[in-house]
């Protein structure tokens, strides 16, 4: 592969680590709800704040792309998401955190719908879904940052929102790169729009997909807005400590993805979702039924290992039967990422009548329908 070549898809893989600084939003759950005294429903509002976005702007978004270009929605959702970051330093209040996370939210969609089209540009087909698990694999890098460099930033400076501060520097610097790199595009003979898009739905095939991602997103986000709350009620383990938890999750997510990438090389895409799925449902129940912290610890590193590449799998697997409409399929997908929305109040009101545990049913059910998808691509 040649320098150039590599160039350009290091600048597109690099703004899957500004993707990542979504997933701040766990941890600033905790922080927010200590620091204004939040009740859990007020305080899962937060990440409502952001995965809302993924509903409202997705199709749009792809529909925008495709008709004027991938690279420039990215640069735009990658400033976006820079201005978020400044935000709180300006005001912090409940609302001004909002603020933040909404156009967190909206920049994040942005860069969603955008990057995964864009790195099929830089790529050759044969290496797209070995490509996607290395891209969440970048991504996990920036997920499993956070909550340490929150732990570090409360230590040294005692304040948990610096860490937005280097969040903004990092996504200005990732922004001009990529402004510096063309990007040959190709582009749909037929114009897209929104009623194109949402016709798509029509196709069962990938009606089920969309729905198995929204699954898969509130799984990620309900395990990272969740861990610390399960770590801190069920056990009576510190907020800082808890946080760490969190780290533990996505450090789990960082080796399954990186492994992913090499296991894609070389592995059929379908058996590897069979057995990421099976894995996911029994993880899921040991960390329902743990009796302590460390096995708690223990069952949610075995659950991000086995759920880490089940998005690129459904992505890859999708767009790869459909490449000709890859950017609004992309923005039907990741408008399903408002499962992240979704998911985390409704773990919420089952915690309040049931408890810390059995919220995590919730999740199971997600991961439970996935399984089911595997025989949905198995018939097609």
């Amino acid at each position: 592969m040649q320098p150039k070549q590599l160039f350009k898809i290091a600048s597109v893989l690099l703004c899957y680590f500004v993707m990542g600084f979504v997933d701040i939003v766990g941890v600033s759950t905790g922080y927010a709800q200590r620091d204004f005294d939040l009740s859990p429903e007020l305080s899962q509002l937060i990440p409502s704040m952001v995965f809302v976005w993924f509903f409202v702007l997705s199709i749009p978004v792809g529909v925008l792309q495709n008709n004027y270009g991938k690279r420039k929605l990215l640069l735009i959702g990658i400033f976006i998401t820079a201005i978020g970051m400044f935000l709180p330093f300006i005001l912090y209040t409940y609302g001004s955190l909002l603020a933040c996370f909404v156009l967190l939210g909206v920049g994040n969609t942005i860069i969603q719908v955008s990057v995964n089209p864009l790195l099929q540009e830089v790529v050759s087909k044969s290496n797209f879904s070995s490509f996607m698990s290395l891209s969440q694999f970048i991504k996990a890098i920036s997920s499993l940052l956070g909550p340490v460099l929150v732990t570090f930033m409360v230590g040294w400076m005692s304040d948990w929102k610096y860490v937005l501060i280097f969040y903004g520097v990092t996504a200005v610097l990732c922004g001009l790169w990529l402004a510096l790199t063309p990007v040959q595009e190709t582009r749909c003979e037929e114009r897209a729009s929104f009623k194109t898009a949402l016709a798509l739905l029509k196709n069962r095939f990938i009606a089920c997909m969309v729905l198995a991602i929204f699954l898969i997103v509130g799984l990620d986000v309900g395990m990272n807005t969740n861990i610390q709350n399960l770590l801190v009620r069920k056990f009576d383990v510190s907020l800082e400590n808890a946080s760490l938890g969190i780290s533990v999750y996505f450090l789990a997510l960082m080796i399954s993805r990186f492994a992913g990438a090499l296991i894609l090389a070389r592995v059929d895409t379908v058996k590897f979702l069979w057995w990421s799925a099976v894995l996911t449902v029994g993880s899921l129940i040991l960390t329902i039924l743990a009796p302590s912290p460390l096995s708690a610890s223990v069952f949610i590193f075995m659950t991000g290992l086995s759920s880490g590449n089940l998005f690129p799998l459904i992505f890859s697997i999708t767009i790869g039967k459909y490449p000709e409409r890859s950017s609004e399929i992309s923005g039907l997908m990741i408008m399903a990422v408002v499962g992240g929305a979704v998911i985390p109040p409704l773990m919420g009101v089952v915690n309040n009548y049931f408890g810390v545990s059995w919220s995590f049913g919730v999740l199971l059910i997600g991961a439970l329908y996935v399984l089911g998808a595997y025989f949905i691509i198995k018939s097609n």
